[in-house]
C-alpha cells in the first residue's frame, strides 16, 4: 500500500494568514483614508513654490530691464490676475475652488512700498491656506 503525502495549509494555518493580514489591514487602513487634504495641501503648497520661483525670476528679469519682464508693484498683488501669469496648468481664482485644478489665492500683499517680499496665500479645494512668498519687482 501507498502512503499518500498531503499537499496544502492546514486549516490552522490559514486561519492565522487571514488573522495577521486583517489585523494589517485594521493598522494601515486609517493611514489611507484621510490622504485628499494632505495631497491637496501637497498641491497648493507646489502652486506657493511656482509662484515664489515665477515671481524670482521676475524680479531678475526686471533687474536686468528685460522688457517683457512684469512690473510688481501695486498696492495687493495677491490677485489673480496679477498672479495668474506666474504659474500654468492651474486656475488661480479669488473665490473657493470647486476644482482640483482652482487654487485660491488671497492676501494683501503690498508691493507699492519699500517691501521687496510680500505673503500671499494659496489654498486648494479641501485643504488649508500656504504660504507663496511674492517678490515685488518695480
Amino acid at each position: 500500500m501507498k502512503k499518500q503525502i498531503q499537499q496544502g495549509f492546514t486549516l490552522i494555518e490559514l486561519v492565522v494568514v487571514i488573522v495577521i493580514l486583517g489585523i494589517l489591514a485594521a493598522v494601515a487602513l486609517p493611514r489611507f483614508i484621510n490622504l485628499s487634504a494632505d495631497a491637496a495641501n501637497a498641491a497648493a503648497q507646489g502652486v506657493a513654490g511656482s509662484i515664489a520661483s515665477g515671481t524670482s525670476i521676475n524680479f531678475a528679469a526686471r533687474s536686468a530691464n528685460n522688457a517683457a519682464a512684469t512690473v510688481l508693484n501695486q498696492a495687493n498683488v495677491c490677485t489673480s490676475a496679477i498672479l495668474g501669469t506666474f504659474v500654468t496648468g492651474v486656475t488661480l481664482v479669488a473665490v473657493a475652488p470647486t476644482s482640483n485644478s482652482q487654487f485660491q489665492i488671497a492676501g494683501t500683499g503690498d508691493c507699492s512700498g519699500t517691501n521687496n517680499t510680500v505673503f500671499c496665500t494659496v489654498t486648494a479645494q479641501n485643504g488649508t491656506a500656504q504660504n507663496a512668498t511674492v517678490v515685488c519687482a518695480r
